[in-house]
């Protein structure tokens, strides 16, 4: 037998990955709205820091070095936690809803889209009015997601020094 012939016998097996398909990346079956809910809570915490912070009087001084390093890092994790916050509203609106939650709830696009651009605007701006409505738009969404699972909900604040409620399932 020739060494070629051999080898190819070896690796007859192997082929070429078929594609398959599923409802969602990793098909768990987990979702949850709380994620995007806190990072709503981070977005408006981090523009009240910007807007609390103290403008310099000088340039080229310690407090402009210190003012330029405190807001880089708060716009920084601003625009860090409204990406995660888009990013867990695409969880939700691509692979948790179907078309039959959108028979019970028909402006549940439209609430996401809404969602999804104050997300953006939380981005580009320092804007306290956008972050917080992005909230409410995520405590809707989670309201939204916990009834179509038959739940009832439940408001509670935050604690949190950005103040806020967040959306909870009640336990029955």
């Amino acid at each position: 037998m020739r060494m070629v012939d051999a080898i190819q016998r070896c690796f007859s097996f192997i082929q070429a990955p078929r594609k398959i398909h599923a409802h969602c990346d990793i098909p768990c079956g987990i979702y949850d709205p709380h994620t995007a809910q806190i990072a709503a809570l981070t977005v408006i915490r981090m523009n009240q820091l910007i807007q609390e912070l103290a403008k310099p009087t000088a340039v080229g001084t310690k407090e402009m070095d210190t003012y330029t390093q405190q807001m880089s890092r708060y716009a920084q994790v601003k625009e860090e936690h409204a990406e995660v916050c888009k990013r867990e509203l695409r969880i939700l609106w691509g692979d948790y809803f179907k078309p039959d939650h959108l028979k019970q709830y028909p402006d549940l696009h439209t609430l996401f889209w809404d969602a999804m651009k104050l997300a953006s605007k939380t981005r580009q701006e320092v804007n306290l009015d956008a972050a917080q409505q992005l909230l409410t738009k995520v405590q809707q969404i989670a309201e939204v997601f916990w009834k179509s699972k038959g739940a009832e909900i439940r408001r509670q604040p935050s604690l949190q020094n950005a103040k806020g409620e967040l959306v909870y399932p009640v336990a029955k």
